[in-house]
């Protein structure tokens, strides 16, 4: 079973801990079951992990149901990844545009930003702040802004921007401060390796309604507006580890849609599951459609007048639902099932690599992932294997990260960006249920399994940063390095 669950950004958990996109499923025999994802495959592999009394309601992923108040100083933090200028060898082609020739303060020519109607908030009652016309706005906006194209080795519409966020005061949970720095870290180091991507981290609660799982809509939509410039948006959990710097997004498969889930098909359209997709990740495309599409979703909301009736409509259409809690996830197979002609037309349920995994199915064969790729890099019949081990600088990874993708395909089972068969890297391994930051985990994980779980795939992921600067952690959860031996992971063992 892979993965799912959202977790609860800006809010005070189920626990009565603080918690923002930091943990799944509420820790305290009150909380509410949120954010599952359940497969015919998952089903017996969770019999198996939680064999005592394991039905449907525990196959469910878990992910905290959470409420805060607005903050009164909050703080969003933009980090721009680095720029390759990428010129044109003619001397009759103009140099791709870096910065804008006609942006700042004096530029010429009047924009989107000019309209004083224009509103950054989400509209969660109809009509209240809707924007029309984006694409044409935003299409203006590049052309006066880049009149030769973006700057990019790609086309323009491979620009992405992560958005995550926690809380502004400091985590409950002993540690957690310490934790959500480190999977802080794990994004820079990711969008830092990938040029093309910028983070943006959020702290602040931009709808004073729009608490718990709900908050991370009206970020979204104001991101949108704030990178005209990027095509996509790509939200991420703050729980939700990278444990693959190799494998880049595979943007072109999306051509034709603009919304990007983990899920599946027969359970969001058939069986319409409240837990057949997972809400915890994904990308969506900077245009009309998904400003209109949030518009719509964020109506189930808290924020909305009609955010009770929503809860009983969900409890009565969507399979497995016990409650009335209008969630965000129940929400998206609702507009998606119901709608499958407007909504679900666009949207892709990938199930290709682990866009998102379940971490309690992921981490203990990280140790065994490490191994496989080392033993790979070490084996003589592979020409490349050699390449691969060569020293270089961080700057390069791009390189190497294609080469050794290209090696590993042939030599350890599996699809790039890992999946619930095989043994190649897992893109994302999201902590559901662990609340590293709101206190008690789910009653269904130990605090000591999630400790450790986050301790193994931090490191994992670290050590694939660490390479580049010549060390590796000590082992999967110490916090000491060690120096690589010239040649590793060839001569690791001589």
């Amino acid at each position: 079973m892979a993965a799912a669950s959202e977790t609860a950004p800006f809010g005070l958990s189920s626990t009565k801990g603080i918690g923002i996109g930091v943990g799944g499923g509420g820790g305290g025999a009150g909380a509410k079951p949120h954010g599952h994802i359940v497969t015919a495959a998952g089903r017996v592999h969770d019999a198996l992990v939680f064999a005592a009394g394991a039905v449907a309601s525990v196959l469910v992923l878990l992910a905290t149901a959470s409420v805060m108040p607005p903050m009164p100083v909050t703080n969003l933090v933009s980090f721009r990844s680095p720029v390759t200028v990428v010129t044109s060898s003619s001397s009759s082609s103009p140099p791709l545009d870096v910065h804008g020739v006609h942006g700042g303060p004096d530029a010429a020519g009047r924009t989107f930003y000019d309209d004083p109607k224009l509103s950054y908030a989400v509209d969660a009652v109809r009509g209240e702040s809707r924007i029309t016309g984006w694409d044409a706005k935003r299409a203006e906006w590049l052309r006066l802004r880049y009149p030769h194209g973006m700057n990019s080795s790609a086309a323009a519409n491979a620009r992405v921007v992560m958005v995550s966020g926690s809380q502004s005061p400091p985590c409950r949970g002993g540690g957690g401060d310490h934790l959500l720095l480190r999977f802080l870290k794990n994004k820079l180091d990711y969008c830092r390796l990938h040029d093309r991507i910028d983070l943006i981290y959020n702290t602040a609660l931009l709808h004073p309604k729009m608490l718990a799982y709900w908050a991370k809509i009206p970020i979204v939509r104001a991101a949108m507006l704030a990178h005209p410039d990027a095509e996509w948006i790509w939200w991420v959990d703050a729980d939700a580890v990278l444990t693959d710097m190799d494998f880049t997004l595979p943007l072109h498969k999306y051509a034709n849609h603009n919304l990007v889930l983990y899920g599946w098909n027969r359970e969001v359209y058939d069986a319409r599951s409240w837990v057949g997709l997972n809400a915890g990740v994904f990308l969506i495309r900077n245009c009309q459609w998904s400003l209109d599409f949030m518009d719509a979703w964020a109506r189930m909301g808290p924020g909305s007048p009609e955010y009770a009736k929503w809860g009983k409509v969900l409890k009565q259409t969507l399979q497995g639902k016990s409650d009335e809690e209008s969630d965000d996830q129940s929400a998206l197979v609702y507009l998606l099932s119901e709608n499958e002609e407007k909504w679900g037309s666009k949207a892709y349920l990938e199930r290709d690599y682990f866009f998102q995994g379940y971490w309690a199915v992921i981490v203990d064969n990280l140790d065994g992932i490490a191994a496989r790729y080392d033993a790979f890099e070490r084996r003589r019949d592979i020409p490349a294997a050699k390449g691969i081990r060569r020293r270089h600088a961080e700057r390069e990874h791009g390189r190497y990260a294609a080469a050794r993708n290209a090696a590993a395909r042939g030599s350890i089972p599996g699809p790039d960006g890992g999946g619930e068969s095989g043994w190649r890297r897992p893109f994302v391994t999201h902590f559901t249920g662990c609340q590293p930051c709101g206190g008690e985990p789910n009653k269904i994980y130990s605090r000591k399994s999630c400790a450790d779980g986050m301790n193994r795939a931090l490191n994992f992921a670290d050590d694939q940063v660490l390479r580049a600067y010549g060390f590796r952690h000590k082992d999967p959860l110490s916090d000491e390095v060690v120096p690589l031996p010239f040649d590793y992971p060839a001569a690791a063992g001589r």
